[in-house]
């Protein structure tokens, strides 16, 4: 049986702030229900923009629960900056503490804020899961760079350390060298030479023009970690074709390809994504056959 502090028990058996916030101003989903855990968080500002209501929903255990009912009490009063400011630790902590096993629910807290902050500032739907980063642990949808944050916030070291925090390898375990990897980047205990896509980001914050290749490197790299993951929260997806200069040829898939509003997504986001790292000239064209 986990040992749970009083504080814990308390949030659970009685928690704070269940429900929604009507005509939310932020909203935050994070989890999924195959995963076992799933949270829903909204709040709403006040006229000195200040959080004046906050409210969750939650399918989890005991600490997923006080856990969400513990943030809503804390965010309540703070600015937005002061919000963010707010780490899984200091959910923890706030708690009497947490099980290193089941550190993963407070991280979940965290992930939601920041998903509901960045909805209210028009940055997303508020489903954030895989929205950055690369896809390591597939049985639990958790990206490279979620393993890098919760690593570098949590000092983690080990695998079963961020199984702890992520969920990650928590599973068919075919992901831990993967995870070691990543760690061993975080802890400075290995050097990697900069991809062709680094070197390419380098080069034009320079002010240095890029080769048709090297704009193929950066396209592939912003679609891989940015577009893609996005495009796949409402069931499409995206297939680089070719650049030709300054013509990029795609291929929706799945949702987006027979999606009335894909001209929309074409020119208002994929191209606009692809603006701010290659160059404002870029065409974005649809390759239908």
């Amino acid at each position: 049986m986990w040992n749970y502090s009083k504080k814990v028990i308390d949030h659970f058996l009685h928690p704070r702030n269940v429900g929604e916030v009507e005509d939310p101003d932020g909203k935050g989903e994070v989890g999924s229900l195959a995963c076992g855990d799933m949270l829903r968080l909204t709040f709403k500002l006040d006229a000195h923009g200040k959080i004046a209501d906050a409210r969750f929903k939650t399918f989890g255990c005991a600490s997923a629960i006080a856990s969400s009912s513990a943030l809503t009490e804390m965010v309540k009063g703070k600015t937005l900056e002061e919000a963010a400011a707010i780490t899984n630790k200091d959910i923890a902590d706030f708690l009497g503490g947490l099980p290193e096993e089941k550190m993963h629910c407070s991280v979940m807290g965290r992930e939601a804020l920041d998903a509901a902050i960045a909805n209210y500032r028009g940055q997303g739907n508020g489903k954030t899961r895989t929205l950055e980063g690369t896809v390591v642990c597939k049985c639990y949808g958790v990206t490279d760079k979620q393993i890098r944050d919760v690593a570098r916030a949590n000092d983690l070291t080990t695998v079963d350390e961020v199984t702890n925090y992520t969920k990650a390898g928590g599973g068919c375990g075919l992901c831990h060298e993967k995870i070691q990897q990543i760690l061993d980047d975080v802890n400075g205990q290995t050097e990697q030479a900069p991809t062709p896509a680094q070197r390419a980001h380098e080069k034009r914050a320079k002010g240095l023009s890029l080769t048709n290749l090297e704009k193929v490197h950066v396209i592939e790299d912003l679609i891989d970690k940015r577009i893609r993951p996005a495009l796949r929260q409402d069931g499409g997806d995206i297939e680089l074709v070719d650049v030709d200069q300054n013509v990029v040829y795609v291929r929706l898939k799945g949702a987006c390809r027979s999606c009335p509003s894909s001209g929309h997504t074409m020119r208002q986001f994929i191209e606009k994504e692809i603006h701010k790292e290659v160059s404002q000239s870029i065409r974005v064209e649809e390759v239908r056959e």
